[in-house]
């Protein structure tokens, strides 16, 4: 959608109570097409702000000339023995997709839990029709581990697979 934008331009910052409402407003945006998500279509500001913004993910934003145009979370995959795997999502304002600030918050991530001392990231739930995540991350050294099949109920299309994909950091 959006043209290239030069990473420089680009400030990645961890997020602030303050910055909830133009999250809010990404998240719903990406959410209520029911195509990359398993966040429901409707859900609503609470619920987004529970799973966005809770005090166990680190939550990242993505700014553009000082405006909110991407958001990120990071976070243990799992509990205790799992914990050494970060997981993450991602989400960029529709306006500013396929202008390469998705590469730049997933370059920051990885090198984030590198540094947070995680030892690999995992995706759980790569909706498989979303192209534009599943070349970033196969382009980013992540592997297809595993097929879910018809899992995730696309708007459009109906049942379809998600991948889990995963890389060591």
């Amino acid at each position: 959608m959006g043209h290239q934008i030069q990473p420089q331009m680009i400030e990645i910052r961890r997020a602030r109570e303050s910055d909830f409402d133009a999250i809010w407003e990404i998240f719903h945006l990406v959410v209520v097409k029911g195509d990359t998500y398993p966040y429901a279509p409707e859900t609503t500001k609470e619920e987004a702000h529970s799973i966005w913004m809770i005090p166990s993910v680190e939550t990242y934003i993505a700014l553009l000339d000082g405006k909110i145009v991407a958001t990120y979370v990071l976070k243990p995959n799992q509990a205790g023995p799992g914990s050494h795997v970060a997981n993450a999502g991602f989400m960029v304002h529709p306006k500013y997709q396929g202008s390469g600030i998705g590469t730049v918050m997933a370059e920051h991530a990885l090198k984030t839990a590198k540094e947070s001392g995680y030892l690999a990231m995992q995706f759980n739930f790569v909706v498989s029709t979303n192209q534009t995540a599943v070349s970033l991350w196969k382009r980013l050294g992540f592997k297809i581990v595993g097929t879910l099949p018809k899992v995730f109920r696309h708007q459009k299309l109906g049942l379809i697979d998600a991948y889990v994909m995963h890389r060591f950091l």
